[in-house]
């Protein structure tokens, strides 16, 4: 463990669930009720990081293109779809629960920030029994600065009673150590999540 480490503020996606699936399943609802082509799970992956409708904007791209508004117009849809069973296809990494226990009982206190809409976040941590080892859960939709901006960051710190002094931050992508460099705190990158380089 990190020496002084006092609290620790985590990405979702790719850093502590495996949701693609799931994510591409409710993503390929919406393509084929639109009439487009479906698309393979691994083609999705790489599009997601930066929130659902950056997803959702991305797939469209790689089906045709879009019309401005459209993917804001589908986003209702995409997040019907995703909630007709949320855990679906979804996984937790490999010893993640044992650790973020273990640091929860040494008196770390835990929190997420994610791009993920808050309609998915909340119902997929309480599916997959995640929800109790966190002191703040802030989503896109509880922040007007998303990541890369490291104020989402400081948000989850503070929305769980902490500063930066002591924290540091775990994520799997580019736009993660982004918002972690804006911060200003030290940044731990995970390998096997969703970055594209």
């Amino acid at each position: 463990m990190m020496a002084g480490l006092r609290s620790l503020v985590l990405d979702l996606d790719g850093t502590l669930i495996d949701s693609v699936p799931a994510v591409a399943a409710a993503v390929n609802v919406v393509l084929a009720e639109n009439g487009r082509e479906t698309l393979a799970v691994d083609a999705v992956k790489a599009m997601v990081g930066r929130g659902a409708l950056a997803t959702i904007e991305e797939a469209l791209d790689a089906t045709g293109g879009r019309i401005d508004g459209e993917a804001e117009d589908l986003m209702d849809r995409y997040l019907e779809a995703y909630l007709d069973d949320p855990a679906a296809s979804t996984l937790v990494y490999p010893n993640v629960v044992e650790i973020l226990s273990a640091m929860q009982t040494d008196g770390i206190r835990l929190g997420i920030c994610t791009n993920k809409p808050g309609a998915t976040t909340r119902p997929v941590l309480q599916a997959l029994g995640l929800e109790p080892l966190f002191s703040a859960v802030i989503t896109a939709d509880d922040t007007a600065f998303p990541k890369p901006d490291g104020r989402h960051i400081m948000e989850t710190l503070d929305a769980m009673g902490c500063d930066a002094d002591g924290a540091a931050y775990v994520g799997d992508s580019e736009t993660d150590m982004a918002a972690a460099n804006d911060a200003e705190i030290p940044a731990v990158f995970v390998t096997y999540g969703y970055c594209g380089v």
